[in-house]
């Protein structure tokens, strides 16, 4: 039986990382790690300054105070007794989407599984109600790409970034990254010892046309699969950079 590493960011307690383990369990053995508390926006965060202690919450499900980074290096080092076949992160409670990618504990558990050598994917649901949010959908399009995955597996490094509408699903799309404007909105507030302090807020979300984008296919009802890798380098400004370099007389080695 294949072996399934599931994590969040929401915590091990998140009802969206229940419906997951429930729906892969066809699958495969799953063993839920992850954090103790709710390690939202994290992004890849790595724990270094401080030690880590990993509880044993009930049976195959484990919390780890610290990231979902942390959770995934933890567990493969030190906790499961086989490698994994796959790492699945999520299910988010909200979108991961476009440039907020680079924010996402979600989409950084299945980073860091990708970058250790394993297959993996993350998945987000559009849940902006304060009602009771239906797992169930986004659960069940887990564990079928999960399953594909695990019959015919990506190249190494590369990892698949699920998102999915609210509602009515009319389908599924191939996706590239959104881009949006980013604006910095900082509220400032006062406490009872007149001293101020901050919180960053959602500022609006302008985001640029594009019919191949993660952000459109979540407008058209379409669940975004978005492949992602964690090569970060501007391949199409290599040339631009070496003229700049040439010009400010820093030659690059050849």
């Amino acid at each position: 039986m294949p072996l399934i590493l599931v994590t969040n960011d929401d915590g091990f307690f998140s009802p969206g990382i229940a419906a997951l383990a429930d729906a892969l369990r066809p699958l495969g053995d799953v063993i839920v790690v992850a954090p103790q508390t709710e390690a939202s926006a994290v992004g890849h965060a790595l724990t270094l300054r401080r030690p880590l202690r990993l509880e044993q919450e009930r049976p195959n499900v484990y919390s780890v105070d610290g990231t979902p980074t942390d959770c995934v290096n933890i567990a493969i080092d030190k906790l499961l007794k086989q490698r994994p076949d796959i790492v699945v992160s999520g299910i988010n409670k909200g979108l991961n989407i476009g440039d907020d990618v680079t924010y996402s504990g979600t989409v950084a558990g299945a980073l860091e599984g990708a970058l250790l050598g394993y297959q993996a994917l993350a998945i987000s649901l559009d849940a902006k109600s304060a009602g009771e949010v239906d797992f169930g959908p986004a659960a069940q399009m887990a564990a079928s790409l999960a399953a594909a995955l695990l019959e015919r597996p990506l190249p190494g490094r590369t990892f698949l970034n699920v998102n999915v509408p609210r509602g009515e699903i009319k389908g599924v799309r191939v996706t590239v990254q959104a881009k949006r404007n980013h604006i910095t909105k900082v509220a400032q507030r006062t406490d009872p010892r007149h001293r101020p302090y901050f919180w960053i807020e959602e500022a609006q979300d302008d985001w640029e046309s594009d019919p191949r984008s993660d952000h459109q296919a979540i407008v058209d009802k379409f669940v975004s699969v978005t492949p992602i890798q964690p090569d970060l380098t501007d391949h199409s400004a290599l040339d631009l950079v070496d003229a700049l370099m040439r010009n400010a007389r820093v030659a690059p080695s050849r």
